[in-house]
């Protein structure tokens, strides 16, 4: 799907935005006024009560001062104090008027600031969300292209064999071919499982069954598996383990197919001549699986990114969709390890993850 053909959704999702954004403006708007205006009834109706109290209880004394015959000079000390009291009493509402008006003001220009802030945060989140589906839609772009290219090549190679079937000695040509199409169904069989893993994990229901075992043999496997790459490629495959690993507790399919996508990634990015070493070792609680290259290396800003998804489509890298390193960390997390990546440019890079001990000997 294009940008073009999102943007009539794009469009009614900002107007159903905006739309809601003046409903809440609305209310945020009346809600204070109301309770401004009750506010203000309550303080105006506590205030003629208070002055009604103090005309009675100034009526009430001067009745008495009326009926003792009190001299003119202690009216006019009562007069003197009454107004007196009334200032004060004037000044205490002015100041708490203006407190009051403060607050207002203050919980306005709050409220401006959150919405501000909300603003901006919303902003993020949608930038984030395009960048997230520009990358989806470039990674089910390179996912199409790369099934029809293998489909292509299968159905190509079929045709070639139909056609090598009425001459002569056709058997070498007919293997070729065959072992050709052999590949491209590899290749489409494992990018499949890709997607279908990630699904899972998307799902948050990654099959991991792990058992309690030795693992060496699965990197013997591994090794013994990519030799003819490796071969193919003229690059040079060892590994390397070292003697009486302990027991750990892991599923092997699945660490199997965490040392292929390091296996494969290593072999295609080492030129001719270089080398590829596998190693096992018990580190403290861990046992830790290297798979070092002699290739180009990783940049030190993608030393984390190379673990995310599409990470292959943001860096406009062909060979590959993005998905193994991702796979493969979330792999290794749910077997309770670590995974990384250590590299010098120019020199080569080691892919290492770890496996804990201690799970195996807790069972």
């Amino acid at each position: 799907m294009t940008p073009e053909d999102t943007s009539p959704e794009r469009e009614q999702t900002d107007e159903s935005l905006r739309v809601e954004r003046e409903k809440a403006d609305d209310a945020i708007g009346d809600k204070p006024s109301a309770m401004d205006e009750t506010a203000d009834a309550v303080i105006e109706t506590a205030r003629a009560r208070a002055d009604a109290v103090l005309a009675a209880a100034r009526a009430k004394s001067d009745r008495r001062e009326a009926n003792g015959a009190a001299n003119a000079q202690s009216s006019k000390v009562v007069a003197k104090e009454r107004v007196l009291e009334d200032e004060a009493v004037r000044r205490e509402r002015s100041v708490a008027d203006e407190t009051l008006r403060a607050e207002r003001a203050e919980h306005a220009a709050l409220l401006a600031t959150e919405r501000a802030e909300t603003d901006k945060d919303l902003s993020r989140e949608r930038e984030h969300a395009d960048s997230a589906v520009g990358t989806r839609d470039d990674f089910l772009g390179i996912v199409s292209h790369d099934l029809r290219n293998m489909l292509g090549a299968m159905v190509g190679f079929a045709a070639l064999i139909a056609k090598a079937e009425a001459r002569p000695d056709h058997s070498e040509q007919v293997l070729a071919y065959a072992q050709r199409i052999h590949r491209a169904g590899g290749r489409m069989n494992r990018l499949i499982g890709d997607l279908v893993d990630l699904a899972s994990i998307w799902a948050g229901s990654l099959a991991v069954t792990r058992e309690v075992g030795d693992p060496t043999p699965i990197v013997t496997e591994a090794v013994e598996t990519f030799h003819a790459q490796a071969s193919a490629n003229g690059v040079s495959l060892v590994a390397e383990i070292a003697p009486s690993l302990p027991h750990v507790a892991f599923d092997s399919a699945r660490i199997l197919q965490v040392l292929a996508n390091l296996l494969s990634n290593a072999i295609k990015f080492t030129p001719p001549k270089g080398g590829v070493i596998v190693r096992a070792e018990h580190v403290g609680d861990d046992i830790r699986f290297a798979v070092s290259d002699t290739g180009a290396g990783v940049p030190p800003d993608q030393l984390e990114a190379v673990f995310e998804r599409y990470v292959q489509v943001a860096t406009g890298d062909r060979r590959g969709v993005g998905l193994g390193l991702y796979i493969s960390k979330c792999i290794v997390q749910g077997h309770g390890g670590k995974i990384w990546v250590e590299s010098t440019l120019r020199q080569g890079s080691a892919f290492c993850f770890t496996l804990p001990v201690h799970v195996a000997l807790s069972r």
